[in-house]
């Protein structure tokens, strides 16, 4: 064998053998591992973390979305900048990626604004309460106001055939319990 085949031959090796380790180590960490590494937890732990923090008790919807999920993780987020403490709570399919559900909760004096230009309709909650359903940069959001927090329930606009507005306030009226 030539000098120039063997020497063809070694880099084309070491070159194939250096693109499957690059790729292998490019191939995207589950969920599991991705999650906790940007602040994610059990819900209950960051329920836990959101009640200490501002001392008071935290109701979530004992409803979901009726599409799967594969996932859920929860994040209280305590910054050091004041207004900025939040609670979410993810749920997520790593198979489907449109199956994309959120929700968001701070205390009204540090609720997000309202801006007109996204409300679609207003709806009445069975407490009397009003919600917004707005669509905002690929989700369709219904925002509504108890207990002192602000909750935002937000879901994938892929999946608006199957998660309609009307889904999202029995979600939100299931906090009644």
């Amino acid at each position: 064998m030539s000098r120039t085949v063997y020497l063809f031959l070694v880099s084309f090796c070491t070159l194939f053998l250096l693109t499957l380790h690059v790729s292998a180590k490019d191939k995207p960490s589950p969920y599991e591992k991705i999650y906790p590494e940007i602040g994610y937890k059990s819900v209950e732990k960051a329920v836990s973390d959101f009640e200490q923090h501002f001392n008071q008790k935290l109701k979530l919807p004992l409803r979901v979305p009726p599409i799967s999920f594969t996932h859920h993780f929860g994040r209280f987020s305590d910054s050091k900048y004041e207004g900025n403490d939040a609670f979410e709570v993810k749920f997520i399919n790593d198979q489907l990626s449109e199956n994309h559900y959120k929700i968001d909760i701070r205390p009204l004096k540090y609720k997000l604004p309202l801006r007109e230009k996204y409300v679609v309709k207003t709806y009445e909650l069975k407490n009397g309460l009003v919600a917004t359903y707005m669509i905002i940069s690929g989700f369709n959001v219904l925002v509504f106001e108890r207990d002192n927090l602000q909750y935002m329930l937000s879901i994938d606009k892929r999946v608006s055939n199957k998660v309609t507005p009307e889904t999202l306030v029995d979600i939100a009226n299931s906090i009644d319990y």
